[in-house]
């Protein structure tokens, strides 16, 4: 990458967007609305948490990269928001997890039911806005990316507790769960913009292969990291039995006494033996492995978009790939 790839990206990508952000920001609170009075409460406490708004930025990045004027792209970057907002919602109930974002998730204060529902609710505003664009395509992008990532939700509720998953069928769970709304926000910037179905498949892998390393690299920092500095528990992979990509390949590769702690600490769901699995998948080059394929699939981000013309846009989008990897949180 280039030398331009080589400094922290907030700054930069904060400032070449910054009155998109607000107007972005401006329809999320205009849209959270409702009448029912628990359905704000919740959706303003998930919304505040603040974190890196991520895919509301690729849309507005993407668009901007092809010189999109108007402001559709605003409406676009608040409903990917909303759809990613529903997940954690879901998530975060399905995982039984008690932090994100350095705070206590929305079920540990409101309860699991309502943070469903709440989630319910913010699926249903964004088809909705949707619904008002009246543009089919962007129906069309959004409606398979909410259902893939559907699948895989369930698909990632099945290799829990399976010590024998393979890296494949992990992957598989990336490109759905996590890359899939990447790939759909970039996508919809180049939509918006009038860009060539080429420009948008080339949008659209930048976003998948953007996705996937973000969440290889969380793999990492759930054994690397630091709970104050991610902004949730440190270890809870391990705890609630999902066999991420650094136990999958310390499974495949280690030794006969690490294999067997890894599949019973999978198959338990048991973070007690949290220190000895930790000192295994960093003996036995897991952890650099896993950020190995995270440091590809941003390379691949970066080729999916070299033809971009050049602007402060492309750049940040080419920072976002370099932090995607380089990141502590």
């Amino acid at each position: 990458m280039s030398a331009a790839t080589q400094t922290a990206p907030q700054n930069t990508i904060a400032h070449s967007i910054a009155a998109d952000m607000d107007a972005v920001n401006a329809v999320i609170r205009r849209k959270l609305h409702s009448e029912v009075s628990l359905v704000n409460q919740i959706a303003e406490y998930i919304i505040s948490a603040g974190g890196k708004r991520l895919r509301p930025v690729l849309v507005l990045l993407v668009a901007n990269a092809y010189s999109y004027k108007g402001t559709a792209h605003h409406e676009l970057a608040a409903v990917v928001e909303f759809i990613h907002t529903a997940t954690l919602l879901h998530d975060d109930v399905v995982d039984e997890s008690s932090l994100r974002r350095g705070r206590a998730t929305a079920n540990a204060l409101f309860g699991n039911a309502a943070s469903v529902l709440v989630g319910d609710f913010l699926y249903s505003r964004s088809f909705q806005m949707m619904a008002d664009l009246a543009n089919m395509r962007v129906m069309q992008i959004l409606s398979e990316a909410t259902n893939v990532i559907a699948e895989g939700e369930v698909l990632q509720l099945l290799n829990m507790h399976d010590p024998d998953v393979s890296q494949e069928r992990y992957l598989q769970v990336i490109r759905s769960k996590t890359a899939k709304l990447f790939e759909a926000a970039a996508e919809l910037g180049a939509l918006i913009a009038g860009a060539t179905e080429p420009q948008i498949a080339a949008a659209g892998e930048y976003g998948r292969s953007l996705g996937t390393a973000f969440q290889l690299i969380d793999d990492v920092l759930d054994y690397a990291g630091d709970a104050a500095e991610i902004g949730k528990n440190v270890g809870d992979d391990l705890r609630e039995g999902k066999p991420t990509l650094p136990l999958i390949y310390l499974m495949e590769n280690g030794t006969p006494e690490q294999r067997e702690l890894v599949r019973t600490c999978i198959e338990q769901g048991d973070e007690q033996h949290f220190d000895a699995v930790l000192a295994a998948v960093t003996s036995s080059g897991a952890l650099d492995f896993t950020r190995r394929q995270a440091e590809l699939a941003a390379e691949s981000a970066a080729q999916a978009i070299a033809g971009l013309p050049e602007s402060e846009y492309k750049d940040s989008l080419l920072q976002l790939a370099h932090f995607s990897v380089n990141r502590t949180h």
